[in-house]
């Protein structure tokens, strides 16, 4: 299984750690020119610009084609909104819409038989004010042909769509389930911009009706991330703490602190075999003892801290936080380039070792 961050253009990032993976997967696999990642991943989870990447995979792209599409329309995708809609967001998603409606096809559906993997994405129902974690699982319970409101039958680029309204940023996105019309924003406003632990029970949980089977040897789960950016302040005063800052920092630090949540959980419940150092008191957990005597599934997590410290660890000095930790940030797609590129070196076939057809 497969689990992609959300992060808006920073998904730059993930692709270049994603093109390591099907780099190597095809040569460990000896697979053809034709290998793509939806033939080794069984079930491709995201959030925000991670569901983009996800549903991209799932249809069977190769990691280069959405290489391509972050490169050469990463600023169609932040179209900026006119001076009186600026009020309410800053870019438009006109254009974004029609983008994603030429990569995914119009009139193809969550349900189309064109998706080559099972697919999940994260949106936020602002109607119901709750996350709505949809996919293709034919048996799941809302998912059944019988229902009028079946979410097969919604169409995929606009649940894309819809996982990447982050507010202030872009539009919601209203999307009629049957005969109720909802109001989504960005999944990454759910516990789940790291989407990695859900899918794990999506697959595994009676209730999704899939019954995956669990254990070490079983099951894979590979979560990618598209970059941290901690804003320590020692210079913070209590007086500072105003209203404007709160609104500005607190949704971005619950954020934050959900997707650790949720890399945690994955590294306790399951053998983590990569991943960096979660907090100086738990380390990275690889190796730890754990609370099961048995793990549920292997685990492999790949993201970066876009600190000048996580910087320089990899080597690249030149390159400035500000300017890779932004969400919008698309006049520097080629330094997110280099910071994924350094990444995708900490992909190793061992961390998919038992899972290679050996």
């Amino acid at each position: 299984m497969l689990a992609l961050d959300g992060g808006g253009i920073r998904g730059v990032l993930t692709l270049e750690v994603l093109g390591q993976i099907e780099l190597m997967l095809c040569r460990e696999l000896k697979a053809g020119d034709e290998f793509v990642l939806s033939d080794y991943f069984d079930y491709i989870a995201g959030t925000s610009t991670g569901a983009i990447i996800a549903a991209g995979l799932a249809r069977g792209m190769r990691v280069d084609e959405l290489r391509e599409l972050y490169a050469t329309h990463g600023a169609e995708m932040f179209d900026r909104a006119s001076l009186i809609k600026r009020f309410k967001y800053k870019y438009d998603s006109t254009r974004l819409e029609g983008l994603l409606q030429d990569i995914f096809g119009a009139a193809v559906t969550l349900g189309d038989p064109q998706l080559k993997s099972l697919l999940m994405m994260v949106l936020r129902n602002a109607t119901t004010d709750s996350p709505w974690p949809l996919s293709n699982n034919p048996r799941a319970k809302y998912n059944a042909d019988s229902r009028l409101d079946s979410n097969l039958r919604l169409p995929l680029w606009k649940l894309v769509r819809a996982s990447t309204a982050a507010p202030t940023f872009f539009p919601a996105e209203a999307v009629s389930v049957g005969e109720q019309d909802f109001v989504f924003v960005d999944g990454g406003l759910t516990m789940y911009n790291n989407p990695a632990f859900q899918l794990f029970l999506m697959a595994t949980m009676e209730h999704y009706k899939l019954g995956w089977p669990t254990g070490e040897e079983q099951m894979l789960v590979v979560s990618v991330g598209t970059g941290t950016s901690p804003k320590a302040d020692d210079r913070l005063r209590p007086g500072d703490m105003n209203l404007l800052f709160n609104a500005s920092s607190v949704p971005a630090a619950l954020m934050s602190a959900a997707l650790n949540e949720q890399d945690m959980l994955c590294r306790t419940f399951g053998r983590c075999r990569h991943g960096a150092s979660i907090d100086n008191e738990i380390g990275d957990l690889r190796g730890e003892p754990g609370l099961l005597k048995e793990r549920l599934f292997t685990y492999v997590r790949y993201n970066v801290e876009l600190t000048r410290p996580g910087l320089n660890q990899l080597g690249l000095h030149d390159v400035r936080p500000e300017d890779v930790q932004r969400l919008d940030s698309i006049a520097h797609i080629g330094a997110l380039q280099r910071v994924g590129m350094r990444l995708a070196r900490d992909v190793d076939r061992r961390h998919f070792e038992g899972f290679l057809g050996e």
